[in-house]
């Protein structure tokens, strides 16, 4: 279900990040994120009849998760339509998860604020449904890297690949940078994190967020705005 095309406003503040300056998505992105979290909340507990609250808690946080909503932006093409100051568009904001998280939810909140309650409600439904539609409870038990091995074996698509990129900091903090790759797909992701193992494991589920995704929204090229 598509609502009516929204005024060029609306879409143009729903995508301009704050470093443009006072007229941003920040405001709107407060709403989006109250509006994405109560829609996936309200398809999970359709979906799910015999899971608990502590279970739908982990498939919702899973599910709208800033790498998560970051890789359905980019399959949107949120990235290029985005406005950003000098400098983000220097260090290319357009890429950064944070900045195409934000914008999603900016834009969910502009849907609600111009064509309803129904209306954007059916939209935000139309973006997670494809993905809701493939899996289960179980699927949110396994830590990334299971998930991702399990995902490309079960479509013959090889072994998912790792490699240290980076440690910075003194040895009581130090941050970890490693990246996810798929050889087969020419594929990647990179995320950071305390250890090389929760790096690796945030890049795989980015990765595997990202693969998800275009397999969900291949068949239909779904544009939010």
């Amino acid at each position: 279900m598509s609502a009516r095309p929204l005024p060029k406003s609306l879409i143009e503040q729903a995508l301009t990040h704050r470093s443009v300056g006072a007229h941003n998505n920040e405001r709107l992105e407060f709403l989006g994120d109250a509006l994405v979290n109560l829609v996936v909340a309200e398809m999970l507990f359709e979906r799910f009849p015999k899971s608990d609250e502590g279970a739908m808690t982990r498939m919702r946080a899973s599910l709208v998760r800033e790498a998560a909503l970051a890789a359905l932006a980019r399959q949107f093409g949120l990235g290029e339509r985005l406005r950003l100051g000098p400098g983000e568009l220097k260090s290319g904001g357009h890429r950064r998860d944070s900045i195409l998280a934000d914008a999603l939810e900016a834009l969910a909140a502009a849907h609600y604020l111009e064509d309803g309650w129904d209306a954007a409600r059916a939209r935000i439904r139309d973006w997670f449904d494809p993905i809701l539609s493939d899996i289960g409870p179980e699927h949110f038990s396994k830590d990334g890297k299971t998930r991702l091995q399990e995902w490309l074996q079960g479509r013959s698509l090889g072994l998912p690949e790792y490699e240290l990129l980076d440690s910075t900091g003194p040895d009581h903090a130090k941050e970890f940078r490693a990246r996810c790759s798929v050889p087969t797909l020419a594929v990647e992701a990179c995320a950071e994190g305390p250890s090389r193992k929760l790096a690796e494991t945030r890049a795989a589920e980015r990765l595997l967020a990202i693969l998800e995704r275009d397999a969900a929204l291949e068949s239909t090229g779904d544009i939010p705005a």
